[in-house]
């Protein structure tokens, strides 16, 4: 979601827009429980509420669910202004898996969030589908793009001078959280051939480095960093049950990586029945299957998506103001009120 947001508002500005961005660096804030990098505002809905009148905006995006989310929701429902809302995260499938909180109350906040929404974007049919059998409506399409250039094949990096030199092949990859609801146990209790190598932070770090110590984990990469990651590997293994549609999905296959993952929304929507990556229940059978695909196939996979293309759906799907809301309304102001701080947008990966 991080590397989404920043992608899109670089396209934005590129197109002549001018974009606001109200996130918790602004405000006195908390640690998440289990996620302390991630900071939660603490009673925003007054200064959202300054915000977003001083920035006079012609329209408002909630990106996710947090406390500005719903202070920016309360704001635009008090005051009568449209706004468009995303969903990024299966929230209710999270929380169950760390909390044991029932689905069936989850998605009920989730639907009374987003109800009152203009548009809900979701990146893919199958998370269309589901929001849709669980009485969400309104709903839009906003998928998702990859940058082609600094995700790209790398075969020199396979060998001597390469991120795994010296490592058993082949190298099966995972960049993501390295956290519960990701599922990453089901990746690295696979016992596969090679090296498995983690790369990405998170609650569970340090437990599984010592739970498993044959693991590579390499920490929080990013830029030409992680690309040299993506490119010195093999296979991407993507075990998440729970991503909406998983940009790592994207960087692995430009970079000429077939994938491996559970058929479930997010890997099926991406990569569907297309020979460049296996979806299977059996996750190790998937990701040594998955050494025999093309990585010339995966590349041109991938370079059908783009963060233009992605930005253009953004715009079709916002809901303008009237110019008269806003004395001297600047018609290409959009405003996103995103639970993202600085920090984490400079450090966060495979989110």
């Amino acid at each position: 979601m991080v590397r989404t947001l920043d992608a899109l508002k670089a396209e934005l500005l590129t197109s002549g827009h001018e974009v606001v961005l109200v996130t918790p660096d602004r405000f006195r804030t908390i640690a998440c429980p289990s996620y302390p990098e991630i900071r939660l505002a603490l009673r925003p809905s007054r200064r959202v509420a300054r915000l977003i009148a001083a920035a006079q905006p012609c329209a408002i995006h909630i990106a996710t669910e947090g406390p500005l989310g719903w202070a920016a929701r309360r704001y635009c429902v008090k005051s009568g202004l449209p706004f468009t809302s995303a969903y990024h995260t299966r929230f209710p499938e999270y929380v169950q898996a760390r909390w044991r909180i029932p689905l069936g109350l989850s998605y009920a906040v989730m639907r009374r969030f987003h109800g009152a929404s203009s548009r809900v974007m979701v990146a893919t049919a199958g998370i269309e589908n589901e929001l849709v059998a669980r009485g969400f409506g309104n709903i839009g399409r906003w998928s998702r793009g990859v940058d082609t250039k600094m995700y790209r094949p790398r075969p020199e990096l396979k060998g001597p001078d390469g991120p795994f030199a010296g490592l058993p092949r082949p190298i099966f990859l995972y960049v993501g959280r390295v956290a519960v609801e990701k599922n990453i146990e089901a990746f690295l209790s696979l016992d596969l051939p090679g090296t498995k190598v983690v790369v990405g932070d998170g609650p569970m770090l340090t437990t599984l480095r010592h739970r498993h110590p044959e693991v590579r984990f390499q920490g929080a990469r990013v830029g030409e960093d992680l690309a040299h990651q993506y490119g010195g590997a093999d296979v991407f293994v993507f075990p998440s049950r729970t991503d909406t549609f998983g940009l790592v999905l994207l960087e692995a296959l430009a970079s000429g990586l077939p994938v491996a993952a559970y058929p479930v929304p997010g890997p099926r929507d991406v990569i569907g029945a297309i020979p460049v990556g296996v979806l299977s229940e059996d996750l190790h059978a998937a990701a040594l299957e998955a050494t025999t695909l093309s990585p010339e196939a995966c590349r041109d996979h991938a370079l059908r998506f783009s963060w233009q293309a992605s930005a253009n759906q953004f715009i079709d799907n916002l809901s303008p103001f009237e110019t008269s809301v806003w004395r001297d309304a600047q018609c290409h102001k959009i405003q996103m009120a995103a639970p993202v701080p600085t920090r984490m947008r400079q450090t966060a990966n495979g989110a």
